[in-house]
């Protein structure tokens, strides 16, 4: 470290330029400290992106922001409003779902009250009662889990058990019950039994397994909106970018780490390209199975504890994905209206989880996602529309589980062939189409599996098998989907936050 005036000032590394690891780059590099990232592939982003292909653009990655104050704050905090940079829009409505049996409801953005009213003109009053005392029950756990389990390291169940108020909170959240047993104390109705289920799904998990907590992501949604990034959520990507540019930070693309050096206790610095670099701390943006696994020697003592735990965890899913540039040109009649978000539920949804995490096999007749961006900045030219779909899928695994590099075109076609069972007309009007399986995911982004988030939330102890941000290896730190507190824009960009705080608490 070197002094700066009255300033410690620190030589900090960061691991992979996804939202995490720029994240945290840009509120170090605000603080003072000298950061530099390295990044495997030729551009920033990670999992953020948005992708032209011909007239279309993409996001490959996530499709909407959630709890944008997170962003407000980082940007705000590291030296100009989000506002100034990014045009950050309500999504309206926020969500469509749709059934097998051709029932729909409507899910309007940032209101309780007109959500409970869509599902009464829908499903009737006692339906509109339980998901309002649903969302009740939600902002509850919420407003007691945000604290000591989202926005803090978790270090231990032993530093929960201490706080003050600590049976009342566990009574509040029932760690012990499966957000699919919850659900059913509030409601028996199928349609929002299968609205609920697709929350755990936010985590790449089982709604039969993971803890009911994860309904505070419904509460989350409905209270602080949907929203879209004009011209793409990978916006936020290019803009995190431009701020750590700002601030200072260095940014070394095509440049995979390959290994963090070590003595002692102590993390000194990277090799890359076979140099090694030293730094005061190091951050890492890598999921963490291949920071303890790979880029940390088998024999370190001190990593074992990490490695236990994320051996212990069970994966996420993974995610098969279509890019599909639609030409409304090419038809005639009526071109079927799309929300921007569109969920559309096979029949039997627990088969679907069945062959993800007990089969390891694509799943028959999969939950369809499609984003639908009603975005003039995502296309070139009059009637046109750029689709995102996403599949649940399960990893790529080939020899114990399923191989993505086998029959990934028969399955995207399969997928296309459902849309237009649905109404859709998607091949009459197919322009452009790409897919993306979860091998290439891997191979793309160094996501083991082709995993979204890392380990799921499968279990009562799930959230304490996810990597620590803290690494038991001093000056170590982990930030991302696959770190504390988990997956998704809000989440990752928490951690981040958590990351910079406790370094800033180290120096």
């Amino acid at each position: 470290m070197a002094w700066s005036g009255n300033f410690l000032m620190a030589k900090i590394i960061v691991i992979g330029a996804g939202i995490g690891g720029m994240s945290s780059a840009a509120r170090l590099a605000k603080a003072g400290h000298e950061v530099t990232v390295f990044e495997g592939s030729e551009r920033t982003g990670g999992k953020c992106q948005t992708k032209w292909v011909g007239d279309y653009a993409f996001d490959t990655g996530p499709s909407l922001l959630t709890l944008p104050a997170v962003y407000r704050d980082l940007f705000l905090k590291t030296g100009k409003r989000v506002e100034h940079i990014l045009n950050i829009e309500p999504v309206d409505p926020a969500f469509e779902y749709n059934f097998a049996d051709g029932t729909q409801i409507t899910f309007p953005n940032l209101s309780l009250k007109a959500i409970c009213d869509s599902i009464e003109s829908v499903l009737g009053k006692k339906a509109a009662d339980q998901w309002h005392n649903l969302m009740q029950r939600a902002e509850h756990m919420w407003d007691v889990s945000r604290g000591p389990f989202v926005e803090s390291e978790l270090k231990s169940i032993g530093s929960l058990v201490r706080r003050k108020g600590f049976l009342s909170d566990l009574k509040t959240i029932s760690p012990l019950t499966s957000l699919r047993k919850l659900t059913a104390k509030y409601t028996d109705d199928p349609y929002l039994s299968k609205i609920v289920d697709r929350y755990a799904t936010y985590s790449g998990s089982d709604p039969r397994k993971v803890p009911g907590v994860l309904l505070t992501i419904a509460f989350v949604e409905s209270s602080f909106g949907a929203w879209h990034i004009k011209g793409g959520i990978g916006q936020l990507s290019v803009a995190l970018e431009n701020r750590c540019h700002d601030l200072g930070v260095k940014f070394e693309l095509n440049s995979p780490v390959t290994k963090i050096t070590y003595q002692n206790s102590l993390a000194t610095g990277v090799e890359v390209s076979g140099k090694s670099i030293s730094a005061d701390f190091i951050v890492a943006n890598a999921d963490a199975e291949l920071v303890y696994n790979k880029l940390l020697p088998s024999d370190l003592n001190q990593v074992k504890s990490e490695r236990r735990k994320l051996a212990k965890a069970t994966k996420s899913l993974a995610g098969f994905s279509l890019l599909l540039g639609l030409d409304n040109s090419k038809i005639k009649g009526d071109v079927p209206k799309m929300a921007h978000h569109s969920i559309c539920f096979p029949e039997d949804y627990d088969a679907e989880f069945d062959d993800i995490f007990v089969k390891k096999i694509p799943v028959d007749d999969p939950t369809i996602y499609i984003c639908a961006p009603k975005d003039p900045t995502m296309v070139k030219g009059e009637n046109k529309e750029a689709w995102s779909v996403l599949i649940n899928a399960p990893r790529h695994e080939p020899g114990t589980g399923w191989d993505w590099n086998q029959g990934s075109a028969l399955y995207a076609a399969k997928i296309i062939a459902k849309l237009d069972a649905l109404g859709l007309r998607v091949s009459e009007r197919l322009d452009v189409v790409e897919f993306q399986t979860p091998a290439d995911l891997e191979s793309s982004v160094s996501a083991p599996g082709g995993s979204i988030y890392g380990t799921s939330s499968n279990g009562a102890r799930s959230a304490f098998l996810r990597a620590s941000n803290t690494s038991p290896l001093k000056n170590l730190y982990c930030v991302g989907g696959s770190a504390h507190p988990g997956g998704g824009l809000p989440l990752v960009g928490i951690s981040a936050e958590i990351v910079a705080d406790a370094i800033g608490r180290a120096k």
